[in-house]
């Protein structure tokens, strides 16, 4: 269809279009007026993404497009719903509650009742590229539509309080009790470490059992020591009672009657030349190295005695210090085994005390969450009661009609006229092939009679019924 059609059959048929124009215009006019004034609130809430001022970490996530789906759907939930009717007292209003009987006949809670139809008039937007999300609600009551909104973003904050802290207290309930066991294991430990402490006599800080291994070391030096005597005295012993004796040698009283002897025997020799054996000077000089040897041998006999006892006492010390050095080293392993069993006690009170603290750490920690009443969700910017209404917007409603009338005229105008086809311009006598051809009129040629213009037409709607039926055949 060409412009020039178009415009030619709205001149034809523009009463129709205009009837169509008018009716739709006004019938939008009047029902934008008839309809009943619309008060729109909204709030602004701004999600805190900072760190946990009490857990003292920046939770993940709370920045990303998924948390904020997740506020706006808590937002939309029923228990923020049902918060807000609690909030707005429409549990107890009078007329709330008649409503509410109408229409569920009390089959379910009021509160569930109202949450719902307030849900209905409730939006919640988030902010593009920001932490923020706008809260709005529409009705009829300004005053009542700036409460509603005021009321969501307050239940929207307790729910939140609520959904952190409700955790926090089961896991300050649970801590509690685990503390509880933690306590008893570690005064349990405490006092196996000060029973086993009384029992044995040792502290924590005991150096007993250093200053008795510094006594074996000691023992062990002097068993030693006495060995070393031991054998010493028992090679002095094997030698006793021969001059190659060393403490032979080493006497004074045997080597100064040595010395006496070899002169006495010098002179001896001196005059056995010149005397016989009878004279008395030979004889008394004979007398005095008799003595002389008779002293040695005595002498040396005293000397062997000595080596005798020094080489028994020399066995009874070293016997005497095995003992000692038995007994130390038994007291040694008794203190280690004791201070063994005390290290282990200790740790056994450390570690029960180290799984206490951090328990009693996270449950002070749980409990202060569990005690919080901050949110992580600030309000903004608070509903007020609009003074204007928001709608029906009836100048928009107008115009749209006045757009939507004119379509609706035009598309109705061409409708009828595929359906009633009419030669309007010079176009239209183009004769399409499906169509026979009934006639040309040429300039000057008379009229056809009434009679052939029938027959024509006639053969025209036969052919045209033979081309369909041969279609619908095909």
């Amino acid at each position: 269809m060409t412009p020039q059609q178009f415009l030619q059959i709205l001149r034809v048929r523009y009463k129709l279009a205009l009837i169509v124009f008018v009716a739709t215009v006004a019938i939008a006019t009047v029902v934008s007026l008839l309809q009943p004034k619309e008060y729109q609130a909204s709030t602004s809430l701004v999600l805190d993404v900072k760190a946990d001022p009490i857990a003292g970490m920046l939770m993940p996530g709370l920045g990303s497009p998924s948390n904020m789906a997740t506020q706006i759907e808590i937002i939309q939930s029923d228990r923020v719903a049902t918060r807000a009717v609690q909030l707005l007292h429409l549990d107890r209003a009078a007329f709330a509650i008649e409503r509410w009987k109408e229409e569920t006949d009390s089959r379910i809670p009021i509160e569930n009742y109202w949450g719902g139809v307030l849900q209905k008039g409730l939006q919640v937007q988030p902010a593009r590229g920001s932490n923020i999300i706008s809260l709005s609600y529409k009705s009829q009551d300004a005053k009542f539509t700036a409460a509603v909104v005021n009321a969501f973003a307050q239940a929207y904050i307790n729910v939140s309080i609520e959904l952190h802290v409700e955790p926090a207290r089961q896991y300050a309930a649970w801590f509690d009790d685990r503390l509880k066991v933690l306590r008893t294991g570690m005064e349990q430990a405490q006092t196996k470490l000060s029973a086993f402490q009384q029992e044995k006599g040792i502290v924590a800080a005991d150096a007993r059992a250093d200053l008795e291994s510094q006594r074996l070391n000691a023992l062990i030096g002097q068993l030693a020591s006495a060995q070393g005597d031991k054998a010493d005295t028992m090679s002095r012993q094997k030698n006793t009672g021969t001059e190659f004796s060393p403490d032979v040698q080493q006497n004074p009283i045997v080597q100064s009657l040595k010395s006496e002897l070899a002169r006495a025997e010098t002179r001896m020799s001196e005059i056995s030349g010149n005397v016989g054996s009878n004279h008395p000077q030979r004889v008394q000089l004979q007398a005095q190295i008799d003595g002389i040897k008779g002293q040695l041998a005595s002498e040396m006999h005293r000397i062997s005695g000595g080596s005798v006892t020094a080489t028994r006492v020399s066995a009874q010390r070293e016997d005497e210090l095995k003992a000692m050095v038995e007994t130390q080293k038994q007291k040694v392993l008794a203190l280690r085994e004791n201070q063994d069993k005390l290290t282990v006690l200790l740790r056994d009170v450390e570690s029960a005390q180290r799984a206490y603290d951090v328990v009693a750490q996270r449950m002070s920690q749980t409990t202060l969450e569990s005690q919080s009443t901050q949110a992580n969700v600030r309000v903004l910017s608070p509903a007020v009661e609009p003074l204007t209404p928001s709608g029906p917007k009836v100048m928009r409603n107008i115009m749209m009609a006045v757009l939507g009338g004119a379509l609706l005229g035009a598309g109705l105008v061409i409708g009828i006229e595929f359906l009633d086809r009419r030669v309007r311009v010079i176009d239209d006598l183009v004769t399409p092939e499906a169509i026979p051809l009934l006639g040309v009129l040429r300039p000057g040629q008379t009229s056809i009679p009434l009679k052939e213009r029938l027959i024509r037409i006639g053969d025209y709607f036969r052919t045209l019924r033979r081309r369909r039926t041969l279609q619908t055949a095909k």
